[in-house]
């Protein structure tokens, strides 16, 4: 950032200092060329006026003026050039009546002195036709490189203190950074509590350090609903398992106490469970990885009826659906979240359970309603989380693998949609609500 910082200040400074430098030195010129032609101006009306012995006398504050024959000789000169050779051989172009230029002198051995020259041709004066001539020393900062050494000295001062104010701004700017990195490399998987010091100013470092933060503690939930997650799945399939083999190792230890056929059933019946419970391990890992079918126009009248129609229920199941409800998502996917609702509504009814399609302000709505003991408003989200199930659940029904209503969320969540339990219309039993957001072809 500094290296950069001096390389473009350089330039702009570089060509700040040669302009300032070009109009100086025109300026202090051009004042000079024009003193210089203004005395040559009034020694013209001067000797054009007055006798031919009389002494050039400097009307201004130029003091170097001598009036030079054609032949070359200096007929008349002010007290500061009497004596002296003349001071150019310039001649005005053809057509013109002045001449502008420098001429250099030697001054002492090994030196030289240059002035700027004004010559005015005039051939109506007491000598004849003649050429006055002005002359007057450059000014010191061009004769010095004065301006030059300056404005170098400056700018080089100018960038050193830019170059060293961008270290020190950057090198602020970016120890909040440092800090940040520092703490991150400390934080490792076993321990992700830790968060960063959110600065007091209001700025992007503040927010960066909130967002760090949010990003941690998200990472933290994750970490952790993964190491229950797997703490859940190990159990969960550790029940199956024991079961299985136990029953196995009594069929091979004492092979005529028990019927070979009801073993084999019970054996059969402990694989399915099994077998269930790693699918739906399987589609949560899809959906934690945000795996979806490819999406498509689903009509969820025409899913639900699907669904109703292909499921076996103990109890009746009584539709009220809206044609002409139409999502966009995955048919697969949806059809899962559909079966997960009906299978969990028909294990707690006690009769019936109802199915409910319509739209309501842009999304489209399904309500799944048992007539069985419901669920306590307290446990209304705790039923969503993995592995869940309540006591009245355990008690009527061991078959589940508490996974029917946490697949069936993230589902909804994967197509921008929400799954919650909401207070039952009849007074009794568990109402799911799941919510979607209509498929735009349809509003439009």
């Amino acid at each position: 950032m500094t290296l950069i910082a001096i390389i473009v200040f350089a330039v702009v400074l570089g060509i700040g200092a040669f302009a300032t430098w070009q109009v100086v030195e025109t300026k202090l010129s051009a004042d000079l060329v024009n003193s210089a032609a203004e005395a040559a101006e009034k020694t013209v009306q001067a000797i054009e006026r007055g006798p031919a012995d009389a002494v050039v006398i400097p009307a201004t504050r130029i003091n170097r003026i001598q009036v030079v024959a054609n032949d070359g000789r200096v007929v008349a000169a002010s007290p500061a050039m009497k004596g002296r050779p003349p001071i150019t051989r310039m001649r005005p172009a053809p057509g013109e009546m002045r001449v502008d230029g420098t001429s250099c002198v030697s001054s002492s051995p090994g030196e030289r002195t240059c002035y700027i020259t004004v010559g005015i041709h005039a051939d109506r004066t007491v000598y004849g036709d003649v050429m006055v001539y002005t002359a007057t020393p450059e000014p010191q900062a061009i004769r010095t490189n004065f301006l030059e050494i300056t404005l170098a000295l400056f700018s080089s001062a100018l960038l050193g203190l830019l170059g060293w104010g961008t270290w020190h701004l950057a090198g602020r700017t970016l120890a909040p950074v440092e800090r940040i990195r520092t703490e991150m490399a400390e934080i490792t998987a076993s321990d992700l509590s830790r968060r960063m010091p959110v600065p007091d100013s209001e700025d992007e470092m503040a927010q960066l350090t909130e967002t760090i933060n949010a990003t941690l503690e998200r990472l933290e939930q994750a970490v952790e609903n993964q190491r229950r997650f797997t703490s859940d799945a190990s159990h969960e399939l550790r029940t199956p398992l024991t079961g299985l083999r136990t029953k196995l190792e009594l069929a091979i230890s004492d092979p005529g106490s028990e019927d070979p056929q009801a073993t084999m059933r019970s054996a059969l019946a402990d694989a399915e469970r099994l077998q269930a419970l790693i699918e739906d391990l399987l589609l949560l890992a899809r959906l934690d990885a945000g795996v979806r079918g490819p999406p498509e126009l689903i009509d969820l009248a025409d899913l639900v009826t699907s669904e109703v129609e292909h499921r076996r229920a103990r109890h009746e199941v009584l539709l009220k659906l809206e044609p002409g409800v139409v999502v966009r998502g995955s048919r697969i996917q949806l059809g899962r979240l559909l079966g997960n609702l009906l299978t969990n509504a028909d294990r707690h009814a006690v009769s019936e359970v109802r199915v409910r399609v319509g739209s309501e302000g842009g999304e489209a709505v399904v309500e799944v309603t048992d007539d069985g003991l419901g669920i306590p408003a307290e446990d209304r989200e705790r039923v969503f989380q993995r592995f869940t199930r309540l006591d009245s659940a355990r008690s009527r029904d061991a078959g589940g693998t508490g996974l029917g209503l946490p697949i069936a969320r993230d589902i909804a969540v994967a197509h921008r949609g929400r799954l919650y339990a909401a207070d039952s219309t009849t007074g009794r039993g568990a109402r799911l609500v799941l919510r979607l957001p209509l498929s735009t072809a349809l509003r439009s």
